[in-house]
C-alpha cells in the first residue's frame, strides 16, 4: 500500500488559489511513487474518497481565504479522525474532512489527514500569485516536505 497521498487542489487561473499547484510541482521533484503520490485537483469530489483509501496517509494542500488569518500566513493541521457514523455530504465540491469520511464510510479506510493551507491574498482571475503567497511558498513546500519525511519515519498509529 503506497504511504501518502499529496492532494494539491485549487484553480492555477485565480491567483492565490493555484498556490497549491505550484507547492505540487516543486514537491514532485523531491518525492516519487511508490511511496509518495502528488495529484493536482481543481476540486475535491466525491470519486476521491476512493483514491484516499488506497493510502495510509493523505496530506491535502490549499488557499486559504482571509478571512481569520494575514495573507501568507502557513497553517498544517491533522484532520480529526474519521467517524464513518459521520453524516457525509454529497456534492461536486468537498471539504477533506468530508472527502476522509467518504473513505471510510465507503470503503473502511482507516487513514491519518493532514491540511496544509497558506492564506491567499487575492483570489481574481490571473496566474500570478500575491507577493505575500509568492513569498510563503518555499516555506509552505519544506513544511509539507519536513511533514512528508517525519510521517515516512513514523509506522502508522
Amino acid at each position: 500500500m503506497p504511504q501518502i497521498l499529496i492532494v494539491a487542489y485549487g484553480n492555477p487561473m485565480r491567483c492565490d488559489d493555484g498556490v497549491a499547484w505550484r507547492a505540487a510541482e516543486i514537491l514532485e521533484k523531491d518525492f516519487h511513487p511508490p511511496d509518495v503520490q502528488i495529484l493536482r485537483l481543481h476540486q475535491l469530489t466525491p470519486e476521491l474518497a476512493d483514491t484516499v483509501s488506497r493510502f495510509q496517509r493523505v496530506i491535502f494542500v490549499d488557499a486559504a481565504s482571509a478571512e481569520q488569518s494575514l495573507p501568507g500566513e502557513i497553517r498544517i493541521e491533522e484532520l480529526p479522525a474519521a467517524d464513518p457514523n459521520d453524516p457525509a455530504r454529497f456534492s461536486h465540491v468537498l471539504s477533506p474532512q468530508t472527502v476522509v469520511v467518504l473513505a471510510a464510510k465507503l470503503y473502511g479506510a482507516k487513514l491519518q489527514a493532514f491540511l496544509a493551507t497558506v492564506t491567499g491574498e487575492n483570489f481574481d482571475h490571473g496566474d500570478s500569485l500575491s507577493l505575500p503567497v509568492a513569498a510563503a511558498l518555499p516555506a509552505l513546500v519544506a513544511r509539507v516536505e519536513a511533514l512528508v519525511q517525519h510521517l515516512m519515519s513514523t509506522a502508522i498509529r
